[in-house]
């Protein structure tokens, strides 16, 4: 015959019952965002844009294509060019990073990471990495760069030394063609490569944050034959202000994030 449990040990039997839901790690929903456009700068159309960052009132740009490929510094302000080096033809720009007294420059598929003094862009030595550069970023202490895969790697440059490499997940799931990354407020941006979406990745666990969807941003009646993908992303240290462009884009726009729902319009 059933007997009922008396009050003491129910209370015990669903103390037990609810330690799954106390000690379970309840899923974090990825924000999504939308954005205003602030302001634009106009860009070389001919600028096939792999690397953007700006420094001390200084746009530094990496502009990739064999044979073509250059190392770039612009006045912001005035857009006016400071000073240019062109790459071996033999090398394909990839992302950059100034970091201390130094610049940083990835080629694709050479292996090889560039050092110029910040100064005045002159070459100081090549750095062997392995696999492919794509973007490039630094945290202050190391170097952070992609490879076109789900992974980001921090690289100690005094050392010649990979320290980890971080697994970029979104939802669970791996985030492959990471591309050009900024480091913002302690988080890392990253393009998606052939997509219009910046995602925002918490750099201790690798875990996506955020996701930031620029469709439309360049509009239709901009884009000519040979006009390519979103990539370039740059965060003004005097101000705040994040910009970003694309692969021969005639625009540079700093947007401003718009918190959103997926299914939302994008402005």
């Amino acid at each position: 015959m059933f007997r009922p449990l008396p009050l003491p040990a129910l209370s015990a039997l669903f103390a037990l019952l609810a330690l799954p839901a106390l000690f379970a790690s309840p899923a974090s929903a990825v924000q999504q965002y939308s954005y205003k456009v602030l302001e634009q700068k106009p860009q070389a159309r001919n600028t096939f844009v792999q690397g953007l960052e700006i420094v001390d009132g200084q746009l530094y740009v990496s502009s990739g294509l064999y044979g073509k490929s250059r190392l770039e510094r612009r006045n912001f302000a005035s857009g006016k060019l400071d000073t240019a080096r062109s790459l071996d033809p033999r090398l394909f720009g990839e992302g950059l990073t100034v970091m201390g007294d130094r610049l940083y420059q990835l080629t694709w598929r050479a292996r090889l990471l560039l050092v110029y003094n910040k100064q005045d862009l002159a070459g100081i030595e090549r750095m062997q990495i392995p696999g492919e550069g794509w973007g490039m970023t630094n945290d202050g202490e190391q170097l952070i760069y992609s490879d076109g895969s789900d992974r980001l790697y921090f690289l100690n440059p005094a050392q010649h030394r990979i320290t980890r490499a971080l697994h970029v997940t979104e939802d669970g799931k791996p985030v492959n063609r990471l591309n050009e990354l900024e480091w913002v407020d302690g988080r890392i941006w990253a393009n998606i490569w052939q997509s219009e979406r910046i995602v925002i990745i918490d750099p201790g666990d690798g875990k996506v944050e955020g996701s930031i969807n620029l469709q439309g941003l360049l509009p239709a009646t901009e884009r000519r034959p040979g006009t390519d993908v979103l990539n370039g992303i740059a965060r003004d240290p005097a101000d705040g202000g994040l910009w970003v462009t694309g692969k021969n884009w005639p625009w540079l726009y700093r947007i401003e994030l718009q918190p959103t729902n997926a299914t939302d319009d994008i402005h």
